[in-house]
């Protein structure tokens, strides 16, 4: 009994595991396609559902406060002040720098390691304000906002829910084997014991 007990949560913890994945896996892709969607379409490469959006830094331009392939988390504000990190989009390319004066609704950026100011922009294209950033993990998302990252990440999804339901199959012919194991047992039990009822 010990041992089906610990097997079901086993299996119990495997199966949650799996799932956990495949929600992972198809959130990376909506994100993805979201993503495409916009910079496609709309031409908004920094599209915000909620106030909140992520981009990755290019260049080593805030280095060292910011280093190439972070990813960071942008939170649209009301209002900026002077030294808040922030993105803004100029053509269809995302930057991240630093603001470093403000005048009425025009601001001046510049990057940490750069030498000279980026020209005045209106507050209005800023997207947000560098909230969090993920060291190093933007590699990763830029390779899977790539149609081979896309295709990728489906045939990744494909092979856990395959695995998922080839195990608990398994898992389910062993029960259905030793539940018929122990049929035959009882079966067996019974013909003895009628067996020495009729000597």
């Amino acid at each position: 009994m010990k041992q089906k007990t610990e097997t079901r949560e086993k299996r119990t913890v495997s199966v949650l595991w799996q799932r956990l994945a495949l929600i992972l896996l198809a959130s990376v892709i909506g994100v993805q396609l979201y993503h495409w969607y916009s910079g496609s379409l709309r031409k908004d490469e920094l599209p915000m559902p909620m106030g909140v959006g992520m981009s990755i830094v290019l260049s080593g331009s805030m280095e060292p406060t910011l280093q190439v392939n972070d990813l960071v988390i942008v939170h649209r504000q009301d209002s900026y002040r002077t030294g808040d990190i922030v993105v803004f989009q100029t053509g269809s390319a995302l930057v991240v720098h630093r603001i470093v004066s403000m005048d009425g609704d025009t601001v001046v950026t510049k990057g940490d390691a750069n030498d000279g100011a980026d020209p005045p922009i209106a507050t209005d294209a800023i997207k947000g304000r560098v909230a969090a950033r993920i060291p190093g993990v933007g590699a990763a998302v830029r390779f899977l906002r790539t149609p081979l990252g896309i295709a990728a990440a489906l045939i990744a999804a494909v092979v856990i829910a395959e695995f998922s339901f080839r195990r608990e199959r398994r898992a389910d012919d062993q029960q259905t084997e030793q539940l018929k194991e122990e049929i035959r047992r009882l079966r067996a039990e019974q013909e003895q014991q009628n067996d020495q009822r009729t000597e």
